[in-house]
């Protein structure tokens, strides 16, 4: 690699398959299975436009393997995009640590993640995360429950991904305490909001609503 190329992106999604009953359990809980699988399918078509609209190399990471369909192609859900299992560690914060470990040492430079419950991840927020890597060493986007919607880094930082308590409101501060300790440059995206629960959704239906369906 010249000096003059920056170093190789690449995007890890984590994402679960849409089967009934498997997804969006909090959502679930308030408006049935059916209803949350139809939200969940919603957040998933959301997610893969922006990923395929941003143009970096991506690998999708599916929380178990899927029940049917070729395992050596991509999944309907995530055209043209290459898939594997997530490994069976204790952990979220375990889960992708190895994802990026993976990444990093596949010949990537600078490695994000993001979910699939975020409506507002935009192409331009992935490609703004990528650019950030450039000049800092990690960086986050806030979601407003208090954990991220996306986490970014030149190097695994495996302290990031350790002792949280993970879907709750302590993750973010927690992992921006880590950043300060270790001493890495953070750059932050704008909040965005994260649905997981039937108050969420009301939350984004609402601005759909304001917004004439955006």
């Amino acid at each position: 690699m010249n000096a003059a190329s920056p170093p190789v992106p690449h995007l890890l999604v984590f994402a679960r398959e849409p089967v009934l009953g498997r997804v969006k359990t909090r959502l679930a809980a308030g408006i049935g299975d059916e209803p949350a699988l139809a939200v969940y399918r919603e957040l998933l078509s959301l997610t893969a436009a922006a990923v395929t609209v941003a143009q970096v190399p991506a690998t999708v990471w599916l929380a178990e393997a899927p029940a049917k369909g070729d395992p050596t192609q991509p999944r309907p859900e995530w055209p043209g995009l290459p898939w594997r299992v997530q490994p069976a560690a204790d952990s979220l914060g375990a889960r992708m640590a190895q994802a990026f470990g993976e990444a990093f040492a596949a010949g990537a430079g600078r490695v994000v993640i993001i979910g699939t419950d975020c409506p507002g991840l935009s192409a331009a927020l992935l490609q703004q995360a990528f650019e950030e890597l450039l000049s800092h060493e990690l960086v986050v986007g806030p979601a407003d429950d208090g954990g991220y919607y996306l986490l970014g880094m030149n190097k695994l930082e495996a302290e990031l991904f350790a002792n949280k308590d993970w879907s709750t409101a302590t993750v973010l501060p927690d992992t921006l305490a880590d950043a300060a300790r270790l001493g890495l440059r953070v750059a932050q995206l704008p909040t965005l909001h994260d649905v997981d629960s039937a108050r969420d959704l009301a939350t984004w239906r609402a601005h759909q609503a304001a917004h004439g369906g955006h």
